[in-house]
C-alpha cells in the first residue's frame, strides 16, 4: 500500500486569510494522523503566505506518522529543515513568486548543487526526495545526485486523465520502473485526487508515497475530512 501524507498548505492558507487561529493548524495535522494518514507535509514559501516558518517548528512535537517539508533549498530554508529535522525533506524547484509547484528539476544541470544540499540533509539524518518531471534521465541524474527519493511532478498525468487520455500514465509508469532498477524509492504529487489515484497507484510500480493537499481539503468541503481520508486509503491499498 502507498502511504498517504496529507499536505496541510490550504489549511494555512484559510487561517491566514482572516488572521487568528482558525482554523487551528496544529489540529488539523493532529486530527488527519487521528484520521488514518500516514504522513503531514508541508510546503513553506519565503514569503509565507500560507505555511509560516513558525508552523513548521509548531508541528515537530504535534507530527508523530512522516513528516515531510518540501520547498527551493534557499538558505533560509535548509536552516529550517536542519533545525526541525522533519522525516522527509522533498526539494522543489519553484519561484519565489510561484502560485503553486509547476515544473520538477533539472537534474543533469544542477547536479552538483543538489548533490552538497543532499549531502547536508542526509548528514543529519534527513531522507530526501527530488521532485522531477518523469522524464527518465533525469530520474536517472536524480539517482546520481544522491537523493534517497524521487516525487513524481503528476499535473501532466492528471490532465490527461480528465480528458479520458488513459495514455498519459506512460511516462509515469517507465520513469517508476526506472527508479526501482536504480534503488530509487518513487512518490508522487501535484493534482492527484480521488477521481485518479486509484489507476495512478495501479500502473506505477513501487509507488511508496502521494502527497495530496489541494484536491483533498476541497474533496472535504463536500465529503468531510475523515471520510475523505479513508477514501484516498482504500483506493491506495
Amino acid at each position: 500500500m502507498a502511504k498517504l501524507s496529507v499536505n496541510i498548505n490550504k489549511i494555512a492558507t484559510l487561517r491566514n486569510s482572516r488572521g487568528g487561529n482558525v482554523p487551528d493548524l496544529l489540529k488539523v495535522a493532529t486530527d488527519v494522523q487521528k484520521f488514518g494518514a500516514q504522513g503531514v507535509t508541508i510546503h513553506p514559501r519565503p514569503d509565507e503566505r500560507h505555511i509560516r516558518y513558525q508552523d513548521a517548528r509548531d508541528l515537530v512535537p504535534v507530527v508523530y506518522t512522516e513528516y515531510n517539508i518540501e520547498g527551493n533549498p534557499a538558505r533560509s530554508f535548509i536552516d529550517l529543515v536542519l533545525e526541525t529535522k522533519p522525516t522527509q525533506v522533498t526539494l522543489v524547484p519553484d519561484a519565489d513568486d510561484a502560485i503553486t509547484s509547476n515544473a520538477g528539476w533539472d537534474t543533469i544541470k544542477h547536479k552538483s548543487f543538489l548533490q552538497e544540499v543532499i549531502a547536508e540533509f542526509q548528514r543529519n539524518g534527513i531522507r530526501t526526495s527530488i521532485f522531477v518531471d518523469p522524464v527518465v534521465k533525469m530520474v536517472e541524474g536524480a539517482k546520481e545526485t544522491g537523493a534517497d527519493r524521487i516525487e513524481l511532478y503528476t499535473e501532466a498525468f492528471a490532465h490527461e486523465y480528465g480528458l479520458g487520455n488513459m495514455q498519459g500514465i506512460k511516462p509515469y509508469s517507465e520513469a517508476a520502473l526506472v527508479a526501482n532498477d536504480l534503488l530509487l524509492g518513487v512518490n508522487a504529487g501535484h493534482d492527484l485526487s480521488l477521481d485518479n489515484i486509484k489507476f495512478f497507484k495501479e500502473n506505477v510500480p513501487g509507488l511508496l508515497e502521494v502527497s495530496i493537499g489541494h484536491a483533498l481539503i476541497a474533496e472535504s468541503l463536500y465529503l468531510g475530512l475523515e471520510n475523505v481520508i479513508n477514501m484516498y486509503l482504500q483506493k491506495l491499498k
